[in-house]
């Protein structure tokens, strides 16, 4: 696919989106991609007859939808080029990590195959985004999953966030500011019954969470 119309962009977000939902599953639907794109579901099966025309995705029963060779190799690409560019900014420019995401967005787009490979070089080759998620190898392998929802651990239990996996800013910033970021160490000490808030202790300090954000938050074993 060559260019970069509004249009290509469009197409671009939509076989990521596809990208990312395949591997959260347990499939990709027409409503499941409009509340990922936020778009009305109209939109959606229009883009998604024309992605089919054009052989990025294939149709594998009524609303769903998975990525053919050709949309797979695309959807790689901008998703490797969004999580490189949010490394340069946090890691490079200074920005804070719940800003990034936005603006990456917007460079996806724009990096070409060169300045990818100097990226690459930059960054020292990393293989995660600043907020933990896996910068997919380029040879289209799945990148291993890397740990288990917080929302899942037991009390008492030791782990390591390994990632978040919501980038909206809010939530983001929220994280930062109590410390919770990839590759801090925190402890379960307490699980609420029928639903309610965990506690974790990190840095010396106790937080209560509620069970939806800790499900945002994956981690592993200490």
């Amino acid at each position: 696919m060559s260019g970069h119309s509004h249009f290509a962009e469009s197409i671009e977000e939509y076989l990521e989106a596809v990208y990312r939902l395949e591997r959260e599953g347990p499939g990709v639907t027409t409503s499941g991609l409009a509340s990922a794109l936020g778009v009305a579901p109209a939109s959606v099966s229009g883009m998604l007859k024309k992605l089919v025309k054009d052989g990025y995705v294939e149709q594998i029963a009524r609303g769903e939808v998975k990525l053919t060779r050709s949309g797979l190799e695309v959807a790689v690409r901008v998703l490797r080029r969004h999580r490189l560019a949010e490394r340069l900014l946090t890691d490079v420019l200074g920005m804070p990590w719940d800003e990034v995401h936005a603006e990456a967005c917007m460079l996806e787009h724009a990096i070409s195959e060169r300045v990818e490979r100097e990226l690459l070089r930059v960054l020292k080759e990393p293989d995660t985004c600043p907020h933990g998620q896996p910068i997919p190898p380029s040879d289209l392998t799945d990148p291993p999953v890397r740990g288990e929802p917080l929302a899942q651990a037991a009390e008492g239990t030791n782990a390591v966030v390994a990632s978040v996996t919501e980038e909206l800013p809010e939530i983001l910033r929220y994280l930062g500011e109590i410390g919770v970021r990839p590759g801090t160490a925190l402890r379960v000490v307490q699980k609420a019954p029928l639903g309610g808030p965990i506690t974790i202790e990190l840095g010396g300090a106790r937080h209560a969470i509620s069970l939806e954000l800790a499900g945002m938050i994956a981690v592993t074993p200490a």
